[in-house]
């Protein structure tokens, strides 16, 4: 097996690990980068706890070789807020409940940031849909989904200066 050194744009910072051609992106963030909010549990692609925006879009670390990363912008949940204010998303999830366990936190706020980038108004279907590869077992989802639709309209009215819809 070859050790390679790696070029990665990791939360808008270049950055650089040594790795093999088995490596999987999620073990270069956690054991490399010391990224650990990406969250490591079934191993499979099935939960979507180590969810990370590969870019823009939601992508399974735990599926993919890090190999296939070079090069390419990933977002984790570390590099969503700016500095001590949290994203809107993050907010969301603190001020709708959304976080119990918060397990499965990180991956739904990313593949929600990704719905959002895409689509700033969705409907609760869309949301839904959005998150269906992100497995929650505290929530019952419904303050997930309020949180995603409160983050939506927070960042509306970030965005244009007026009152969001409420």
């Amino acid at each position: 097996m070859t050790k390679q050194i790696a070029a990665f744009t990791v939360n808008g910072a270049e950055r650089e690990a040594i790795i093999e051609p088995h490596m999987l992106l999620i073990d270069v963030l956690r054991d490399q980068f010391a990224l650990t909010g990406t969250k490591y549990a079934c191993g499979t692609g099935d939960c979507g706890a180590c969810t990370v925006l590969l870019d823009g879009k939601p992508s399974l670390s735990c599926l993919i070789l890090a190999v296939t990363a070079i090069g390419k912008s990933i977002l984790t949940i570390e590099g969503l807020a700016e500095g001590p204010e949290l994203h809107p998303l993050q907010q969301s999830f603190v001020d709708e409940g959304a976080i119990q366990c918060g397990f499965c936190t990180p991956g739904m706020i990313l593949s929600a940031k990704s719905l959002l980038d895409e689509n700033p108004d969705p409907s609760l279907d869309e949301i839904r849909h959005a998150l269906a590869g992100n497995l929650c077992r505290c929530t019952g989802y419904v303050a997930i989904f309020n949180a995603v639709q409160a983050a939506a309209a927070a960042m509306k009215t970030d965005s244009t200066g007026t009152e969001a819809r409420p």
